[in-house]
């Protein structure tokens, strides 16, 4: 009973999570971000994700230089591991704080990045 009242008469601990979005550590690793205008469709993070996670498409522009068509990402098969974003020659994918991604039907998991690059921001403070 001493605990209970302890608690009762001490300082809240609760967060009031809708309202007031948490401080979360700085490696916090929680969604991706990519930044279209920086990719260069050269395919290495799709190489190297263990799971298969990255399907990105390309075509060939007037000047011979590769243009980045299409880019998803199935993120209910994805560790968060970070390898695709190590091995990113011009750091267009990036990790992100970016936490709520719950979602009710698992087709949703199946992310647009140049869709969904419109509307989040990059860590670095950059609105896609």
């Amino acid at each position: 009973m001493n605990i209970t009242l302890k608690r009762f008469l001490g300082p809240n601990l609760a967060e009031a999570y809708p309202e007031v979005k948490p401080h979360l550590p700085l490696r916090t690793r929680s969604s991706m971000v990519l930044d279209p205008e920086k990719c260069i469709s050269c395919k290495p993070c799709a190489n190297v994700c263990p799971n298969e996670v990255i399907n990105l498409t390309s075509e060939k522009d007037e000047n011979n230089k590769r243009v980045l068509k299409s880019y998803e990402m199935n993120i209910g098969r994805c560790l968060l591991c970070g390898l695709c974003t190590e091995v990113c020659p011009t750091k267009a994918l990036v990790l992100s704080q970016e936490f709520e991604n719950a979602v009710y039907h698992r087709e949703a998991l199946l992310w647009d990045m140049i869709e969904r690059s419109k509307r989040l921001t990059m860590p670095s403070g950059k609105v896609g």
